[in-house]
């Protein structure tokens, strides 16, 4: 059996960029915002010096500890990479039945006329997110990740067809692209 040992990760912090902690809680700032997230794991130690930050475990690792630990150092750099360059999701309207009526009020998209419905779909956009319709192309622009994705997933699922044959009507918002 392979003995354990203790895993670090470290991360480097651009210049341009400040990260702080208090407690389990991440800020980063930057450029395009600032987006802010707690890590917290009893056998994780995070800690920032001279613009490194380095993401320990506490014991020896097991599968667990390496799982989470390296989660953490993801979720960290698609912050830093948030706020320096900002994450943009691309959606396409396609109405082929019936032409589709999309429009931004407030933090809601509102779908109009999807498949000859009377009543607008709508569909939540999260906080912090950009979103705006040009022509047929919906455009979500944000410096958090997961909310860049969930809204663009919801915008989607709003458009799910349901009881039809899905060959046919093949109507609906669809992402197109991601950022990488």
């Amino acid at each position: 059996m392979t003995e354990k040992k203790k895993i670090t990760e470290s991360i480097e912090i651009p210049n341009e960029i400040t990260l702080s902690m208090d407690g389990h809680l991440i800020k980063v700032s930057g450029p395009k915002g600032e987006v802010s997230r707690k890590f917290a794991h009893p056998n994780i130690k995070i800690d920032l010096k001279d613009k490194i930050l380095t993401i320990e475990s506490i014991k020896k690792h097991s599968k667990n500890e390496k799982r989470f630990l390296m989660s953490f150092s993801s979720h960290i750099k698609n912050m830093i990479k948030g706020v320096a360059e900002g994450f943009i999701y691309k959606l396409k309207i396609c109405a082929g039945h019936f032409p589709m009526n999309v429009t931004i009020e407030g933090n809601n998209v509102i779908i109009k006329n999807f498949l000859g419905e009377k009543i607008p779909r709508k569909s939540k956009i999260a906080p912090g997110v950009k979103a705006q319709v040009k022509g047929d192309e919906i455009i979500i622009e944000s410096c958090n990740l997961e909310s860049a994705g969930q809204t663009a997933s919801n915008i989607e699922q709003a458009t799910r067809v349901k009881a039809r044959d899905r060959r046919i009507f093949m109507d609906g918002i669809w992402i197109t692209s991601k950022p990488e």
